[in-house]
């Protein structure tokens, strides 16, 4: 009875990092003062939902340091359930520096060794908060930042199954931090869990070893998912249902200033659809219109916009319509 009271509509498992953005462009070496934020994909998804006014938790370790004081701070203050986040003593927070050159080139430098999260084992999951949550929402990046979190997160899909908690999975593959062949083989152990699967291009073919719709379809139809959706930048999304492609059209942006964030906004939009029993086209015009507002804005989540933020860009675009 208690579970059903407290019930989270999401929660999500991952890293949360301190990230520092150059305050002058060019090589890391000669950049002379950094701007603090926060990061991490699960980070951003989850802190996305809370925005958008779902009842969102996050499990997590991070240091014991003020860097770990901040980005809890900062997640209870936008409303995210932190009960399920520890500060490990003797563990520094993880962090990146971004690298920003004149031409608008990046690399992002990643300070992640060793990490908090190496003391969340499968046996220390919480299965009473994962099966007081509606859906469980996972990604590809916190299995590749260190071969024990691949194991959490297989161990955290069998407990969704278990307790009848919808699965959300992002791919979101970062090749830096592991190999292609070892990204494929450990996502396609997830895949057997997965109801809602939000993937890109790019991801889809890695995957699937192929870049041709029919080929995606052939593969789709051997997994039990609810939805599958590719997230495709400015050509918009698309969702394979009823054995279809349903495309959804991006918005136009004036100026796209910063895509980080992007799909966890995306993310955080199809969820909350899902939630709340939208159709599919509407939940994707939902999801595609926060993306279309956080590459608007600079930072990995500053961007995430509040539902009424959202709803006025919707409208407003229906007032353009017309």
């Amino acid at each position: 009875m208690e579970a059903k009271q407290s019930m989270l509509d999401v929660i999500t498992i991952g890293d949360g990092m301190i990230t520092f953005d150059p305050q002058s462009k060019g090589p890391l070496r000669f950049v002379h003062q950094f701007e603090r934020k926060i990061g991490g994909a699960e980070l951003n998804v989850i802190l996305g939902c809370a925005r958008l006014g779902l009842k969102a938790g996050w499990i997590s370790r991070l240091g014991k340091d003020e860097f770990g004081r901040h980005i809890v701070n900062t997640m209870r203050g936008e409303g995210v359930d932190i009960s399920e986040v520890k500060l490990m003593e003797g563990y520094a927070t993880s962090l990146n520096f971004k690298e920003v050159r004149e031409n608008g080139n990046g690399r992002t430098f990643y300070y992640r060794q060793k990490s908090p999260t190496e003391t969340l084992t499968p046996e220390l999951l919480p299965e009473a908060y994962i099966a007081g949550a509606r859906i469980l929402h996972v990604t590809g990046v916190f299995p590749a930042i260190q071969e024990n979190n691949r194991a959490v997160i297989l161990r955290a899909l069998q407990l969704a199954k278990r307790h009848g908690v919808k699965v959300s999975f992002d791919p979101n593959i970062r090749l830096r931090l592991w190999s292609r062949e070892l990204a494929r083989a450990t996502l396609l152990t997830y895949l057997p869990y997965v109801d809602f699967m939000l993937a890109g291009r790019e991801e889809m073919e890695l995957i699937f070893e192929s870049g041709e719709q029919k080929v995606w379809e052939q593969a789709i139809q051997r997994y039990a998912f609810e939805h599958v959706v590719v997230k495709d930048g400015e050509n918009g999304s698309y969702a394979f249902m009823d054995g279809r492609w349903v495309h959804q059209p991006a918005f136009p942006v004036a100026k796209v200033v910063d895509t980080v964030g992007a799909g966890d906004g995306f993310d955080a939009g199809f969820l909350y659809g899902v939630i709340h029993g939208w159709p599919i086209g509407q939940t994707l015009e939902f999801a595609n219109a926060i993306g279309a507002m956080v590459v608007q804005v600079h930072g990995d989540n500053e961007g995430l916009p509040y539902l009424e933020e959202v709803e006025g860009f919707l409208g407003m675009r229906e007032v353009v319509e017309r």
